[in-house]
């Protein structure tokens, strides 16, 4: 069966097809973790450099945690320990010891350890050897790391036992400065989301039984995947003084009384490029963002006569040395000349299911002409798909070009996700019917089968569970409500708060 096939038919099995052709990540010996190909880091570490530039602009510091954590920490804090339970990696043993040839745990350790799931409690407690003051407030820190949760139905970026991720942690000295904080790094997440990763995206706050544990209030970015389900891409927390209290984090402040710090935490993951695979790729295989790509030039030279090989390598490096000079979507073209001993065409398909945005291909009839043959990859397979382009030309638009791709990429993905939100579904009877059918595809700038719904929601504690019967989640409760009346989609009760519906991974 094609990718063409597949995405309609089978869109989880065209998505692993896609992991795999691309090179991005395949699974590892070690049950339900990942190994996360050269390709595939590449774009992590793309993201990983943006969201760190943005977060140092806003005054955090990076600093690094134990991934091992008693396991009292996480008693200290009752909610936050039932909401992680179940996804808890524990270790009872400091070594091993071998008894008729077998390996066995020998010593028991007098406190188990988490392995890290997230760090809000370790971090707490670091927080309260630094905080003594109001003058030690605010303490603006992010880590990178990984993190182990554990998944029982893995799949490749999207759920892995354990993954890559960020997660910032700050103290303020008020409720308010702490829930500033929450919805600037928020809009920060948006911002990266719909800029550099051309991925547009729904904000709002998480309704309370999918609020992270612990926390007062959940915010998050949802994006919609190709099969119109949801994508929680990022969230942000503030945790009030919840934290505080089980760790006392607490300060003398101006009027020389004793109070507990307001805490946030904050995260995304390697989650987002599977994010980016269900926004972007297509039938072909990935297609990438040049802002997040790890080469948005890839020059292929074609070498058919040895004879000709160091006239040809020559104009290529002079191509390259002049595209260096330039600093499209903020930062120094990233180019790869592929010289490896493979026939051009198996390299140009290569390089087009990675999704590289654009493939330069140098031969003596180019050089002669002084030309380049440029491919983009969003023209693939179309009568534009191929075009001959003086060199001087090329270099001196290629930033234009880059940046007509990524604003191509978004406005096709923003156009899916804004035609794909029903508004029109105002009653019980209706919303039922609409997520009886299957979700499976949606055609691109048209209206697909099943996405989100837009409607009301009475927030009556009963309706978790008819949300759980129908397999259906409130991704989030947006910012800009409507303030009007309408009737509850899950209850049929009168309701005035605007919710987004949708099914979910």
């Amino acid at each position: 069966m094609t990718l063409k096939n597949l995405r309609k038919n089978n869109y989880p099995e065209w998505y692993q097809n896609v992991v795999a052709e691309s090179e991005m990540a395949e699974n590892s010996a070690s049950p339900g973790c990942m190994v996360i190909k050269s390709w595939g880091y590449g774009m992590w570490e793309r993201i990983r450099d943006i969201f760190d530039e943005k977060f140092k602009e806003t005054n955090h510091e990076n600093c690094y945690f134990p991934m091992f954590i008693p396991l009292s920490f996480f008693q200290k804090e009752a909610d936050h320990v039932e909401g992680f339970a179940k996804e808890m990696a524990v270790v009872t043993h400091s070594r091993l010891e071998s008894k008729d040839g077998k390996l066995t745990p020998a010593s028991p350790l007098e406190e188990p350890l988490i392995v890290r799931p997230t760090s809000e409690t370790i971090i707490a407690d670091s927080f309260s050897k630094w905080i003594k003051s109001y003058r030690d407030l605010p303490v603006l820190i992010n880590q990178w790391a990984n993190v182990v949760r554990w998944e029982m139905r893995p799949r490749l970026f999207l759920r892995t036992r354990e993954f890559l991720w960020q997660e910032g942690h700050t103290a303020h000295s008020t409720a308010d400065e702490a829930e500033k904080e929450t919805l600037l790094m928020l809009n920060v997440y948006r911002e990266v989301a719909e800029k550099y990763l051309a991925m547009p995206v729904l904000v709002g706050r998480k309704p309370e039984h999918e609020k992270f544990p612990g926390a007062i209030d959940t915010y998050c970015i949802e994006a919609m995947m190709q099969d119109g389900k949801a994508l929680q891409a990022g969230t942000s927390h503030f945790l009030g003084q919840n934290f505080a209290k089980s760790a006392n984090i607490s300060f003398v402040n101006k009027n020389n009384q004793q109070e507990y710090a307001y805490t946030t935490s904050w995260g995304v993951s390697t989650r987002l490029i599977g994010g980016l695979i269900m926004t972007h790729a297509d039938d072909e295989g990935m297609v990438v963002p040049p802002a997040v790509a790890p080469y948005q030039v890839v020059i292929l030279p074609l070498i058919k006569n040895e004879a000709d090989k160091d006239t040809i390598l020559a104009y290529v490096e002079e191509i390259r040395k002049e595209l260096k000079t330039k600093m499209p979507l903020g930062d120094k073209i990233r180019i790869k000349v592929d010289i490896r001993d493979k026939k051009p065409v198996d390299k140009f398909w290569e390089w087009s299911k990675k999704g590289a945005p654009i493939i330069v291909e140098v031969g003596m009839r180019d050089i002669e002409g002084n030309n380049l043959m440029v491919r983009e990859r969003l023209k693939i397979n179309t009568p534009e798909g191929k075009e001959i382009v003086s060199r001087d030309e090329f270099i001196n638009t290629i930033e234009q070009r880059l940046q007509k791709i990524q604003q191509q990429m978004f406005d096709t993905a923003n156009n899916r996700l804004q035609q794909n939100i029903r508004t029109d579904i105002d009653t019980k009877e209706k919303f039922a019917e609409y997520f009886a059918n299957s979700n499976e595809w949606i055609e691109d700038g048209k209206e697909g089968k099943v996405a989100f719904v837009r409607g009301k929601w009475c927030a009556d504690p009963q309706t978790e569970e008819i949300l759980k019967a129908m397999k259906i989640t409130i991704r989030c409760i947006p910012f800009d409500q409507s303030n009007t009346e309408g009737e509850c989609l899950l209850t049929g009760k009168k309701a005035t708060m605007d919710v987004i519906y949708s099914r979910c991974y």
